[in-house]
């Protein structure tokens, strides 16, 4: 029988997908969804939408005759009325996902649910990353945040952190088999050694001693999670030349109504340190959370032009049954959030192009490309479009002399 992997959502989920994809022992995996017998949807449900997006293809993959699994965040907000409508075979919750071999083995329908308070973690050692010279690595699980928009907490549990020499390990087999560049990942990674009397900081610096690594990644860290041993870091060649920090929003008011424990002057104060030690800055952003009035986003809008930011990763809000922002009255409506969110696209598309245009010298890992076109990403998380005669896939570059444009930089090697 032939699988095919759908994975829906994070870096977390396709962490998850490469467990599955380890424990499965007893079909071949195919990455043809048409030719396959059998579709693993690993699911989303950070959103309404989200969970939308998967019932449509779960309906979609049900009418084109596949046998169908659902796996991952959406099995505890839509898993059952998903199972009783005969629209999936099986479903089985994050924690059960190692033992997939048995479950699509199994010729009887089945529905297992997510254990309440859950504080799993899967013993799978991954040894292969889709082929890929860069991987993710899944560091911890769960987060103990209680922002007012968010459902994941719910499904993904309390924050709890894989054993250090565990993530070793991984690191190590990746490494063998060629993986150069390392990414930090789990649901809230900042997190990471709270309940082993350790942090991320200790973590990344046993990591960078494995010579193989040159560059390590962090997933999204809260700016309460980035202290004097992580500032530590910046100094340190190993660690890539971006931070994702998640900011949300950018008037106090409005991170009060989110449950967020940042403040805009204190965000403020560790941006300018970070981007003082020549660092490119991304961060998640919400428009048109309930209560957004037009008066808090044009301050909210004038504070962000003030952060050293270069890269943004913006929303426009959607509700999540089950969470207190859902039932908040004062919504936004659709035409004006959209416009906020365009405004907040424009301003930091124009500072990551000044940023770009300062030309420092680029460390760039190749990842794709065919018929001499290339491209990669920079230590500045900023991808690079590469023309050469040579096969330069999966190789490491450094480039001086390259061109800026608006949409990206490009070089001809």
């Amino acid at each position: 029988m032939k699988v095919y992997f759908k994975t829906f959502g994070c870096r977390t989920n396709l962490f998850d997908t490469q467990v599955m994809r380890s424990n499965l022992k007893n079909f071949s995996i195919i990455e043809d969804e048409e030719k396959a017998d059998i579709i693993v949807v690993n699911s989303c449900t950070v959103t309404n939408g989200a969970d939308a997006g998967v019932r449509s293809y779960v309906n979609k993959m049900k009418r084109e005759g596949k046998k169908i699994y659902l796996t991952g965040c959406g099995v505890k907000t839509q898993g059952q009325k998903l199972f009783d409508a005969n629209l999936i075979f099986g479903s089985f919750g994050h924690t059960h996902k190692e033992k997939i071999d048995e479950f699509l083995s199994s010729q009887t329908r089945f529905f297992i649910q997510e254990q309440e308070n859950a504080n799993h973690l899967d013993t799978t050692v991954v040894s292969e990353f889709s082929g890929k010279v860069r991987a993710f690595i899944k560091i911890q699980e769960g987060c103990n945040f209680a922002c007012s928009y968010c459902i994941i907490p719910t499904v993904r549990g309390v924050a709890r952190s894989y054993l250090q020499k565990d993530i070793l390990k991984q690191v190590d087999i990746l490494a063998q088999k060629g993986v150069s560049e390392i990414v930090l990942t789990g649901t809230n990674v900042g997190s990471y050694g709270r309940d082993l009397d350790s942090n991320i900081a200790r973590l990344i610096k046993e990591i960078a001693k494995n010579t193989s690594i040159r560059r390590i990644r962090v997933g999204s860290l809260e700016p309460s999670q980035i202290d004097s041993e992580f500032l530590e870091l910046l100094d340190c060649d190993f660690l890539e030349k971006h931070l994702h920090i998640a900011l949300q929003y950018t008037h106090n008011q409005m991170l009060e109504i989110m449950n967020r424990q940042n403040r805009v002057e204190s965000d403020l104060i560790l941006l300018e340190k970070i981007a003082k030690k020549g660092f490119a800055i991304g961060s998640d952003y919400i428009v048109g959370h309930p209560y957004e009035t037009e008066e808090m986003w044009q301050e909210a809008y004038s504070n962000l032009l003030k952060l050293p930011l270069t890269h943004i990763h913006p929303f426009i809000y959607s509700p999540r049954d089950n969470t207190p922002s859902a039932s908040m009255p004062n919504s936004v409506d659709g035409i004006s959030a959209k416009r906020r969110l365009r405004e907040l696209k424009d301003a930091i598309d124009q500072k990551n192009f000044i940023f770009r245009d300062k030309k420092p010298i680029l460390e760039v890992l190749v990842e794709r490309g065919e018929d001499g076109r290339y491209s990669g990403l920079d230590q500045f998380f900023n991808r690079i479009f590469i023309k050469s005669e040579k096969n330069i896939q999966n190789t490491w570059l450094k480039i001086d002399k390259y061109q800026v444009m608006q949409e990206g930089n490009y070089a001809e090697i």
